[in-house]
């Protein structure tokens, strides 16, 4: 018979050590606006020096035409917040390698940023978006060390790129809720902890 109280509620995170390409996937009690129920993407990382990332799953209002003059009015992509800092800034991560000049590689056949007069002209061109190519706004970031102190704390569990455009399709919770899935059977009492507390 299965302990109810074990299955919702302890959290054996595991011990894997962050890495560039890995995810974050945050533990189900993280309640900040940016993070709760989040998935992240560390797109710089190295021990002992800051890291950054970008959430993956939390859409804005925004999409590319209504920020980007010279975007197409039917390039309807829509923008996802990437973290807290740099807010007046955009990001993209994409799969479209050397088509993106200066692209940098995050891991094989992922990357972040490139020429952006590049990527307006292939979206204006009809280029695909959906799995190809993801906007955010700002990015997320930790001090040297602050990261491992996080997951020492239990606030990550970390999850790796099963298909890279995969991870640029779908957003919200069902989002997290996959890749908490992926993490294996040991945190599917995880799933049974919804986004907002009040449908419980």
């Amino acid at each position: 018979m299965t302990n109810i109280d074990s299955l919702l509620f302890k959290i054996d995170i595991n011990k894997c050590n962050p890495h560039l390409g890995a995810l974050l996937i945050s533990e189900p009690f993280l309640r900040e606006e940016y993070f709760c129920h989040s998935v992240i993407c560390l797109v710089d990382y190295e021990k002992g020096k800051s890291s950054m990332g970008i959430v993956m799953n939390k859409p804005t209002e925004y999409t590319l035409c209504s920020l980007i003059p010279d975007i197409e009015e039917n390039a309807a992509a829509r923008i996802y917040c990437g973290g807290p800092l740099s807010c007046d800034r955009l990001y993209f991560i994409h799969t479209l390698g050397e088509i993106i000049p200066n692209s940098k590689k995050i891991i094989n056949g992922l990357y972040i940023g490139g020429d952006f007069n590049t990527m307006i002209e292939y979206i204006n061109s009809g280029g695909e978006i959906e799995g190809k190519v993801r906007f955010f706004i700002g990015y997320s970031g930790w001090d040297a060390g602050q990261l491992e102190e996080e997951l020492n704390q239990h606030v990550w569990a970390i999850g790796k790129v099963h298909n890279n455009n995969e991870l640029l399709i779908g957003d919200s919770d069902k989002y997290w809720h996959q890749y908490v899935k992926y993490l294996g059977k040991e945190y599917r009492g995880w799933r049974f902890h919804p986004e907002n507390i009040l449908m419980n």
